[in-house]
């Protein structure tokens, strides 16, 4: 829950093309672009109700959508429309309490709320069976809202907006954002302001502030509600008129109007962080979305840095090695929109040269346009994740919503496409000279030095002065509008909902291929998409007695040249197949896999057997991939949660144990200098191989159609001589006595306070019990971690606890990014929740009831697409489970019951064995921490190593 960047446009065109899917397409073939047929009727109160049919599983995508953002905040009131999203999260008149706890009970998932410059949502996939409690809730608070909503709400939500707001601020980089609109638009521009807003205003929000911006902006009239799934339009619009029908349209709300303010000439700025690396970002303000100009420039960006066939990549990476990593990209927006090219200069390196070479190979681009290659894998890439995005319910609704709100069309994400497919070269060239060779505003984000005052820094930007030419925002048509009598009695409260449909979940199959690596499939006929995994037993835990880092940096090196392309033939060959191909590295597994379209799937099949079987782990590409993680991990240890997994886990397991290892799989600085081609290899070999490797399947296909195409690319692949090679898991024994290890990273807002246990294996026989106790204590929402330093003390924008998978002991974590001023009481808050949870305070039967009743009613929203299926197989392997685990799941959660998980709570917390690493500003939090006496206190370097001090 909390504002986020609308990444809708980045998922629609990013990713490699697939065919189009069967019920959601105009027509099959090459040119076949993605329809989602919808039904769209207004009520009587001028509420906008879209309704998409999807039967595949029996679940419902609720989405409501608000036509109000941060671009419509008045002077003073930054970060309001965010605030006020929350808020709708803290009940409503005939619901008080946390608006979460009924959707938990109902097994909702894909559950959030957030804001945006130009709209407010709030989503959830439910059980069909469920639908009436969603739209109950949902119109709940649309229309009862403000009798539940006092100070102590108010105070509550701002203080999680600000620790939200803190947390973001404590990654690297991510104070940019302000920056970037300060210099890019007008002061009097309706996005020059970020939506989550200045610490000074949230403060200076009240009630009466609470009140206003509900009865001016929360009525039907400004709501469009989206329903994608297992309903009818005609259900649609008999549930929607029951709930949401009374209530009254609002007042006309004013559009915002498009401004285009591009600048007159190029800006240069320089902003200091706790980095690494220097990074530069360089930002053009273009035409607004659906524009030709918009879904032109994002094929460009996509042509000048979308990958490693980009011109930027080639020319900064490949040829003049002068940084890690490069990219651009446009944001559209409903009134303007972004493009923006992103850079890390490489160590060592001046900016400046890197800004010089951006320039000349943007200015190439402007004289020469794009070849008819370029433009059309982009083309390609543009129209394929469109298609794959509608695997999901929840996604659908996103699209259709988009297109309502923003331009009265719910198809216009298709009309984007047919303007795409028709774009030609020329008007490619076209649109990047009328907007890329305008001006741009350039920031070089550098290392600070422990001198600086970044507060002081962020207080001296200036925004660009107020511009004439602003248009003026339009009203709305006048409607006569009215509400209609419901029939719904509120004083009843939430409808109970007594029964749940079943899991939908394919038959698992198994074949062998001729060399007798096992085959496993699901098939799941939503999209002509067939995906494929190779699963190997392996990960960061075969790197035991090796270079830490080996598995994973094997794995991305085979992502690389094979032995008979080179690493851009390799990605140019994915794309003009529509294949999409990964590796992948977790502590027990590694993967590789691969999704295809049908009608390419044998020979995206061959690609990927040529990159799994014929890696060439050339010393150019080793030397280019080994700078990049270097750098990677040195981001890593400026970033608070990456120090923290790279720190706890060698403290846990100890550093002799194939788990005490950094959990962010990168290894250190020089396990990956000293690895050479010949290690990779031996890797390769020694694990990677045709008897230690099972192949899943899940999509549009059969074991007739998919076995024979396995066959050919696999079959004749042979295990080499010797055994596959064994990992030693041996048993640690708990810590004796806590220990508390503290990390400085000066003037962080916030600490990162994360404290580790070890539990039973997931292999346990009562690993059931173990999951569902956490998932009380610490694994939802509404779990007593979170409630507490969240919704209780306001102290972190959310506090979990963790329960790693693992074949071997696994990882507890107790995970609470808090407010500096605030991190010893919330270890005292943590440490006294552990503590309770075992002794006064046990776990209860309803809190044991509603985590099962949870992941019970949750199953057939999480089992909804061909990805996740895929994943519920790699599980079974992983962890030896039968094929119909996840369809007997349903009776095996109904047996744990409270004396079981309170078992298991005992069994994993252990409050005297706990070992707390805390990533904070010592300057505020090392007295603090020490005058807890949880036990001894050292200071380690980002490295895990102590640091000398002369504190006790």
């Amino acid at each position: 829950m909390g504002f986020r960047r609308n990444t809708l446009w980045m998922r629609l065109f990013a990713g490699a093309m697939a065919l189009v899917p069967m019920g959601l397409l105009a027509a099959s073939g090459e040119g076949a672009l993605p329809k989602l047929d919808y039904t769209r009727f207004v009520l009587p109160n001028g509420l906008t109700v879209v309704v998409h049919e999807d039967h595949k599983a029996p679940v419902v995508a609720v989405g409501i959508w608000y036509h109000i953002g941060s671009a419509d905040e008045p002077a003073g009131k930054t970060g309001f429309a965010h605030l006020f999203e929350h808020l709708m999260f803290s009940g409503s008149e005939h619901h008080p309490g946390t608006y979460f706890q009924p959707f938990e009970q109902v097994g909702a998932t894909n559950m959030n709320g957030t804001t945006w410059f130009d709209r407010t949502n709030y989503f959830e996939t439910v059980p069909t069976t469920a639908l009436d409690m969603a739209l109950w809730m949902e119109s709940d608070r649309m229309g009862h809202l403000l009798g539940a909503i006092g100070q102590k709400e108010l105070d509550t939500q701002r203080g999680v907006v600000q620790n939200e707001k803190r947390q973001g601020e404590n990654r690297p980089y991510g104070r940019v954002d302000q920056n970037i609109l300060s210099n890019t638009l007008p002061a009097n521009h309706p996005y020059a302001h970020d939506t989550i807003g200045s610490m000074k205003d949230l403060n200076a929000a009240s009630l009466a502030d609470v009140k206003g911006w509900f009865h001016a902006n929360y009525g039907a009239a400004n709501t469009t509600l989206v329903l994608s799934g297992d309903i009818t339009p005609a259900q649609a619009r008999s549930e929607a008129e029951r709930y949401f029908g009374d209530i009254p349209a609002g007042p006309p709300v004013a559009r915002q109007q498009p401004w285009i303010t591009p600048l007159a000439g190029d800006r240069h700025g320089i902003q200091h962080d706790h980095v690494a690396q220097p990074r530069i970002i360089r930002t053009w303000v273009v035409p607004q979305l659906g524009t030709r100009p918009a879904i032109d420039l994002d094929l460009a960006t996509t042509i000048l840095g979308g990958g490693r066939t980009s011109r930027l990549y080639q020319r900064l990476v490949y040829q003049d090695h002068l940084v890690d990593d490069v990219s651009a990209s446009i944001s559209p927006f409903a009134l303007a929109s972004q493009v923006q090219i992103q850079a890390d200069v490489k160590k060592g390196v001046d900016p400046a040269r890197v800004e010089a070479v951006i320039e000349e190979v943007i200015k190439a681009f402007l004289r020469e346009g794009p070849t008819a290659d370029e433009l059309a894998r982009a083309k390609i890439q543009m129209r394929a994740n469109t298609i794959r995005q509608l695997d999901d319910v929840t996604q659908q609704g996103f699209f259709l919503a988009e297109g309502q709100v923003y331009r009265h069309d719910p198809e216009a994400f298709r009309k984007d496409l047919q303007q795409a497919m028709a774009t030609t070269p020329a008007d490619l060239k076209q649109a990047a000279a009328d907007w890329l060779g305008k001006g741009s505003y350039t920031l070089q984000v550098l290392p600070a030095t422990a001198t600086q005052n970044l507060a002081a820094e962020d207080a001296a930007v200036r925004p660009l002065p107020a511009a004439a030419g602003r248009p003026a925002a339009i009203q709305p048509a006048k409607a006569a509008y009215r509400t209609t009598a419901s029939t719904v009695d509120r004083s009843k409260g939430v409808p109970v909902v007594s029964q749940f449909p079943g899991l939908h979940f394919p038959k698992v199959e198994r074949a062998r291929l001729s060399n007798g690596i096992q085959v496993i499939l699901a098939a799941r006929h939503a999209i002509p998409v067939t995906d494929v995994q190779l699963l190997f037993n392996a990960g960061y835990a075969a790197d035991h007695g090796g270079r830490l880092g080996t598995a994973a940096f094997t794995s991305r090196m085979m992502s690389e040249s094979t032995q008979k392309r080179d690493s851009v033939a390799v990605i140019e060959a994915e794309q003009r197949l529509g294949a999409q191909i990964n590796f992948g590295v977790g502590l027990d597994m590694s993967n590789a896999s691969l999704s295809a379209l049908n009608d390419q799937l044998q020979a995206s099949l061959d690609l990927l057997s040529e990159m799994v079987l014929q890696p060439a782990f050339k010393a150019g590409d080793m030397q280019r991939v080994r700078g990049q993680w270097l750098a990677n991990i040195a981001q890593q240890k400026t970033e608070p949660m990456s120090m923290a997994l790279r720190t706890l886990p060698p403290l846990l397991y100890g550093t002799d144990h194939a788990y005490g290892v950094p959990f962010t799989g990168s290894g250190t600085e020089a396990s990956i200098q000293s690895l050479q081609p010949a290690d990779l290899v031996a890797f390769q070999q020694h694990w990677l191989r045709p008897d230690n490797v099972t192949i899943l399947v899940s999509g549009d296909t059969s074991l007739a159609k998919i076995v024979p195409a396995l066959d050919k690319a696999f079959g004749h692949w042979q295990a080499p001589a010797g055994p596959v090679p064994v990992k030693s898991l041996s048993t640690v024994a708990a810590q004796p006595v806590p220990r508390v290890f503290l990390i400085d990273r000066p003037d962080a807002p916030q600490s990162v306070v994360m404290a580790g246990l070890l539990a039973p294996s997931t292999l346990a026989p009562n690993n059931l019990a173990l999951k569902v106790a956490n998932d009380a204590f610490g694994g939802t929402f509404t779990s007593r971690i979170n409630m507490n330093l969240r919704e209780n003390k306001r102290w972190a924008y959310g506090a979990f606890s963790i329960l790693i998978n693992a074949i071997g002991q696994r990882p507890l974590l107790f995970y609470a990014p808090v407010q500096s001023d605030k991190t010893a009481p919330s270890i005292t808050e943590v440490l006294h929740e552990a503590q309770g949870v075992i002794g006064a305070h046990p776990l209860t039967e309803a809190e044991v009831e509603k985590i099962k009743d949870n992941d019970i009613r949750s199953l057939p929203g999480a089992y909804q697409t061909a990805d996740a299926v895929l994943d519920a197989l790699s599980g079974n392997v992983m962890y030896h489970r039968p094929d119909d685990y996840v369809t007997t799941l349903a009776q095996h959660l109904q047996a744990v019951h409270q004396p079981q998980a309170q078992a298991a709570i005992e069994e994993m917390v252990h409050p005297q064995a706990l070992t707390w690493v805390i990533v904070g500003d010592l300057k505020q939090i090392e007295a603090p921490v020490r005058a807890l006496n949880l036990g001894k206190v050292e200071v380690l370097d980002a490295d895990g190593k102590p640091v000398q001090t002369s504190k006790p």
